[in-house]
């Protein structure tokens, strides 16, 4: 069993910067892939970003190349996406997962077996 608790989230205005954090307890968090993926109202959860365990590889959904940097501290148990140049299209709850996916699936949140309750980011025009 992997507990995850995300912290960070706010309200920030466009073209602010914020920084959403996810510490994990429980099972060897250095073992698991994480990813972020986020839910607006009224959509679908997306994937946002993903690293593989050893933070070697990152992965990230087009909307946020360029913007977003994911990064892990193995020794803290903590994974966390650096978010640059907010738009308002970015307003959702952000939520980390724990998994074990295939590189070609490091997206697919079925993937993914423990999620975190998630930290409301909104973002102001």
């Amino acid at each position: 069993q992997v507990r995850l608790f995300e912290s960070g989230g706010g309200l920030v205005q466009a073209g602010g910067s914020l920084r959403l954090s996810c510490a994990a307890s429980g099972r060897t968090f250095s073992g698991y892939a994480m990813g972020w993926f986020r839910q607006a109202p009224g959509k679908e959860r997306e994937f946002v970003a993903a690293i593989s365990w050893s933070g070697g590889n990152t992965y990230y959904a087009d909307s946020v190349k360029g913007r977003f940097t994911i990064s892990r501290d193995n020794a803290k148990n903590t994974v966390y996406l650096q978010m640059n140049s907010l738009k308002p299209e970015d307003t959702a709850v952000y939520s980390c997962a724990a998994g074990i996916p295939p590189v070609q699936s490091m997206g697919v949140k079925s993937w993914y077996d423990y999620w975190g309750q998630g930290t409301q980011v909104t973002v102001s025009s």
